[in-house]
């Protein structure tokens, strides 16, 4: 019997609904399911775990939601190679693979090992002796009430630049269709291996991306006198002050996707960007 994780949209009714029916159907199985905390409280019958706890064991975690639960699965993990189903309760759906309906078939083919994995490369950051790691980005930008910050870029030991700017973005081939794409970013294929670095409303004439090695090593230091913010994947974690630096680089961990059919990643690209075939 298997042991499967459960991580939950915070306010979707029906990704609660479908959480419900879910565990009762895998626990009469002889599987079993368990959720962190605050998800457990709201979907009942289902074991209780903490954070730490959560990614012992697995073989497989669910996520429903959007992609933001996805990118929270991914956290959940913590580097743990367990692969994970994500199914759309949200309104994009980069990241998930399925619909609602199909879930009960779904989670039987992901048990029975009759799917595909796609496996997505993470970013890393280093700060404050923090350890930091994102499916989508690590973002440095100024602090709230500022109206910009001065960062400087390094890379592989050398200066490249200094940006009096928003913010700076370090994202992955997963990550260009995130933050980065709202700031004018380059689309990588999702499974590509390249880090990418985006500036955020910069005040100077370059304005360019730059796509990257995967072996690459940034480095982000606040220049000025003034402070920025950290924020991994959409969470803001850390506060650098002038002079601080933060290191990224290719993480060690990876995101092990279910998938079924080949996902053509073109084709959720055209439908989530409303693409039409002219």
């Amino acid at each position: 019997m298997a042991r499967i994780g459960v991580v939950l949209h915070g306010a979707d009714d029906d990704a609660l609904r479908h959480a419900e029916s879910l565990t009762t159907s895998l626990s009469d199985q002889g599987h079993t399911v368990v959720a962190v905390v605050d998800d457990a409280d709201r979907v009942g019958s289902i074991t209780r775990v903490s954070a730490d706890e959560f990614p012992a064991g697995l073989d497989l975690a669910i996520s429903l939601g959007g992609d933001g639960t996805m990118l929270r699965t991914v956290a959940l993990l913590a580097g743990e190679q367990v692969k994970i189903l994500g199914v759309n309760f949200g309104d994009l759906g980069y990241l998930t693979v399925i619909d609602p309906d199909e879930l009960e078939v779904a989670v039987q083919r992901s048990l029975a090992g009759d799917h595909d994995i796609e496996e997505r490369m993470l970013v890393s950051g280093e700060v404050g002796g923090k350890s930091l790691h994102a499916l989508n980005d690590i973002v440095v930008e100024r602090s709230p009430g500022d109206t910009t910050v001065k960062i400087g870029l390094s890379i592989d030991g050398r200066h490249f630049t200094s940006y009096p700017a928003d913010g700076l973005i370090v994202s992955t081939p997963t990550g260009s269709t995130a933050y980065a794409l709202s700031a004018r970013g380059p689309i990588l294929y999702p499974t590509h291996y390249a880090l990418q670095v985006t500036p955020v409303s910069p005040h100077m004439l370059f304005d360019r991306s730059l796509v990257l090695r995967p072996d690459s090593v940034v480095e982000l230091t606040i220049e000025g006198h003034r402070s920025a913010v950290v924020s991994v994947d959409g969470n803001t974690l850390v506060t650098m002050a002038p002079g601080d630096t933060i290191v990224c680089r290719r993480s060690p961990r990876i995101a092990k996707l279910v998938t079924f059919e080949s996902r053509d990643n073109l084709a959720v690209l055209k439908s989530k960007l409303g693409i039409a075939d002219r």
